[in-house]
């Protein structure tokens, strides 16, 4: 394993030339501080100064760096190995986006309750990609979304004096795991109650990859205000990931075709659905618990 040099009093340096590793999901709020006595917030000037300190932090530093890497690493492996059993072609419909796209999703995925419209559009029996349809599932943000939770998560731990490759490697393939997991058990109910739909194992893994969203949101929040603003993050992202899996899969999974079926195999499609949103929560809190004390 190899670290950079140049951390310590150089820390303004490093982040000049680490920057342009991964462009950023959010504005660069990032960081943390210490909560006053009594639970009560810190003022504006102290979470600017704590923020500010705690990014010049030479161990926050070389957290992130270090993250960086892995994700980098991770990412040019999926895609190698995507590359030798994936059609490419295929996989390119999931990361037609744009920067309109991108930021009405996700404000979609933290706002979801005003969103009328959930029926995926279609051009002469072709989905339309997800830039003409903020509907259309993507890869593009749970590939960023994860890579930008490594990050934060490294980060996290350095200003906690926790890092370590090791503990930042399970934290990585910890998250990993359990969307894969989650993929495959919603593969296994979707074939058990004979789902008849357009769902793929790329739409599946969108759908699961956009809690990564909420779990960075909890986890900044947390590290600004403390435990009670990640709880009160972590609510507010849940139930927002829960209504919009249960409108997205609701739309997909129970198609007209099904809605004729047996009554047991209705409910069964409809628990499915329910199952899949409740279990969120549970993921974003395993997860993210840990790197907010």
């Amino acid at each position: 394993m190899a670290y950079h040099s140049g951390y310590g009093a150089h820390g303004s340096k490093h982040r000049a030339r680490t920057a342009p590793d991964s462009p950023p999901l959010f504005d660069d709020t990032s960081g943390g501080y210490s909560g006053q006595p009594g639970g009560y917030p810190a003022s504006g000037a102290e979470v600017a100064f704590n923020v500010n300190h705690l990014l010049g932090d030479p161990m926050a530093n070389m957290a992130m760096a270090y993250g960086s890497s892995i994700a980098s690493h991770g990412k040019d492996m999926v895609h190698k190995e995507l590359h030798r059993f994936v059609s490419v072609d295929k996989l390119k419909y999931f990361f037609a986006v744009d920067t309109a796209y991108v930021a009405k999703k996700l404000g979609l995925l933290v706002f979801p309750y005003t969103h009328q419209n959930w029926e995926v559009r279609y051009s002469r029996d072709v989905p339309l990609p997800p830039r003409q349809d903020l509907n259309a599932p993507d890869l593009y943000i749970p590939t960023m979304a994860f890579i930008t939770y490594v990050l934060l998560a490294g980060m996290a731990l350095g200003i906690q004096k926790r890092f370590s490759p090791e503990v930042l490697g399970l934290c990585a393939s910890t998250a990993l795991v359990w969307v894969v997991m989650e993929v495959l058990a919603l593969l296994l109910g979707l074939y058990l109650a004979t789902v008849r739909s357009d769902l793929s194992t790329f739409h599946l893994l969108a759908y699961s990859g956009y809690k990564y969203v909420g779990m960075i949101l909890s986890v900044l929040t947390g590290l600004l205000f403390g435990s009670d603003g990640y709880y009160v993050a972590l609510a507010w992202t849940s139930s927002a990931l829960m209504y919009f899996i249960v409108r997205s899969l609701r739309t997909a999974a129970l198609s007209p075709d099904s809605m004729g079926g047996p009554a047991p195999r209705q409910r069964l499609q409809l628990y499915l659905t329910l199952g899949a949103a409740a279990f969120q929560p549970l993921i974003i809190y395993w997860l993210t618990f840990h790197l907010v004390r």
